[in-house]
């Protein structure tokens, strides 16, 4: 089907929900994205942090390929291998005590969310609920997590929202102190603030504050969905901070295209749902599990989380080399790293690098997100790089 026919019967058939780019993407092949006429393009975007292993990668092609041909998907009332496996190698991998399936980021939010609010009420009563975020947080798109964002836009139209939210300022532990009351249970963080800007939070708050909530029995929550699973150069981005929260949501590249998401729980909190507390037809099936699991087995190692660390700081040391005064500041950890320009120049530098087959994220109203594959090469990086210094010197 052509480019023309496509857009046609989108507008026509799909829920206008997203703006989408003036482009029809056909396959991938590694760190690279083909349109319908076979034009390639350089792919800095991993399907939004998703394809950590790029596309088609053959390890994870080849696995998938068998699961399919074995078993997709039974319910949870039934062991299956490759659930228990993927649930052992994180809690072996962690040090975190047990974990729970769902299919999303903002499925695993609701989880860990359900799972803070009934260990408080059971310990402290009913009234013991509140959970804070931060100001510019994004949690997610259902009801709750909504709520839990912190940003105002989200809080339109869908009114009644869940209750229980408040709000405090980034790397300000005062701000924490004036909003905590007798009816706070956690506080839910993101380490970076992925869709307010990239935004990595300050190494001495996050340890003040985990020291905060230990010391009030506060659950420290932590929103790994997209900086989990070695965006940031360790499995998650936590340890980069030297912190051990309570309870750990992820996703996305968790199972590198295939939907899951899940939470992992400490000792404080690993026995805190019981039986029929929370579910989900589709969490922990066979198919993503084996995705989860087969990732995990390449991403997982000290060599490969070390070589993301040294490419995200070379990628971020050649950003720094172009000469431009539209590039206000260029930051993140690991290959999550944004560069933040002007607010009115933000679409025309995406289109342009687009233009040039380059495919970028936005995040916020004025950074230019870089989202790459963990696989991406040195060379791929160059060639970026390259793109990015015409897009901002032209």
């Amino acid at each position: 089907m052509e480019h023309t026919q496509l857009k046609q019967d989108e507008s026509q058939y799909v829920m206008q929900t997203y703006g989408r780019f003036d482009l029809s993407l056909d396959h991938g092949d590694g760190c690279y994205l083909y349109d319908l006429d076979g034009n390639k393009y350089l792919d800095l975007t991993s399907g939004i942090g998703v394809n950590c292993l790029g596309h088609a990668h053959p390890v994870l092609t080849k696995a998938l390929q068998d699961q399919v041909a074995s078993l997709i998907h039974v319910s949870n009332l039934y062991y299956t291998a490759p659930m228990i496996e993927t649930a052992k190698h994180l809690c072996q991998s962690t040090g975190m005590k047990r974990a729970f399936f769902a299919n999303s980021g903002a499925e695993a939010n609701e989880a860990m969310i359900k799972t803070a609010r009934k260990y408080s009420q059971m310990k402290y009563g009913m009234d013991r609920t509140k959970i804070l975020t931060l100001h510019n947080s994004f949690h997610g798109r259902t009801i709750a997590t909504l709520e839990a964002t912190g940003q105002e836009k989200f809080h339109q139209y869908f009114f009644p929202f869940t209750t229980g939210f408040d709000y405090f300022k980034i790397n300000d532990l005062d701000s924490v102190k004036e909003k905590v009351d007798e009816t706070t249970c956690g506080i839910m963080v993101e380490l970076i603030q992925g869709e307010s800007g990239v935004r990595p939070l300050d190494q001495n708050f996050v340890k003040d504050l985990e020291i905060y909530c230990k010391e009030n029995d506060l659950l420290l929550l932590v929103d790994e969905v997209q900086t989990g699973i070695g965006r940031t150069g360790k499995l998650f981005c936590y340890q980069n901070y030297g912190i051990e929260p309570d309870i750990v949501s992820m996703a996305k590249g968790l199972g590198g295209g295939i939907p899951i998401g899940g939470i992992l729980t400490n000792e404080k909190t690993s026995e805190v749902l019981k039986a029929g507390d929370h579910g989900t037809t589709f969490g922990g099936n066979p198919l993503a599990t084996t995705s989860a699991k087969t990732v995990l087995s390449i991403v997982d190692t000290p060599e490969f989380l070390n070589e993301v660390q040294e490419k995200g700081q070379y990628f971020q040391d050649q950003l720094r080399t172009i000469e431009s005064n539209q590039i206000k500041d260029i930051r993140g950890i690991g290959l999550m790293i944004g560069i933040e320009v002007d607010e009115k120049n933000i679409g025309k530098l995406i289109e342009k690098c687009m233009d040039r087959h380059l495919l970028v994220l936005k995040a916020g109203t004025n950074t230019i997100r870089l989202l790459p594959p963990l696989v991406i090469t040195k060379k791929q990086i160059d060639d970026a790089v390259n793109i990015l210094r015409e897009v901002f010197e032209s």
